[in-house]
């Protein structure tokens, strides 16, 4: 049986919309993207190093995926991400898509065919991002990594999780204020 592990970047005050870049996603005006590129060090790329070994899918939602296959496969710099993304399965779960343009790409439709696949396969299932499909899949979640950055943004979507206890199983400062918390769910 595959683990579920969630990797999420959040500020102080809990958004999670853009982190990556300003064009990310501006939905409800969001001006904010691309916060958590100044924080990125060498501690936070061998922790995401650590991860991706572990990780035999990914499983996206619908505007995430879209996004990741518009930026990642045009990266020509050797980034060690963008072998990963590409080689990596990947299983999208969407009721509006109905072609998946990247390869080793699955359409799932259902929360039911990801409690499936995770029975199906081993090793790791790792969500990036994808906050829509975080907070619908609940108690399927094994783990919740957050990248949690020193800044509160005030206004931006916010990472929603199953109500419950959390245990921190492990904890990662970076050199730039950021900590990398590892939390597994103690009550279903």
């Amino acid at each position: 049986m595959a683990e579920l592990a969630v990797t999420e970047s959040v500020t102080l005050d809990g958004v999670m919309q853009a982190p990556g870049r300003p064009d990310e996603d501006t939905r409800d005006g969001f001006t904010a993207g691309g916060w958590a590129a100044p924080y990125m060090d060498q501690v936070a790329m061998e922790q995401a190093g650590k991860g991706m070994a572990t990780t035999s899918a990914l499983l996206f939602g619908r505007r995430t995926y879209l996004d990741f296959h518009g930026f990642w496969p045009k990266q020509t710099d050797g980034n060690p991400f963008t072998a990963m993304l590409d080689e990596t399965p990947k299983y999208v779960l969407s009721r509006t898509l109905t072609g998946l343009p990247w390869r080793n790409s699955t359409l799932l439709t259902s929360v039911d065919e990801v409690a499936a696949l995770k029975e199906r396969l081993s090793g790791s299932i790792a969500v990036l991002g994808s906050g829509a499909l975080v907070a619908s899949l609940g108690a399927l979640v094994d783990s919740y990594t957050l990248l949690i950055h020193p800044l509160a943004l005030g206004t931006g979507r916010r990472l929603t999780l199953p109500a419950g206890a959390f245990e921190l199983v492990s904890s990662v400062p970076t050199g730039t204020g950021v900590l990398i918390a590892t939390y597994v769910r103690t009550t279903p």
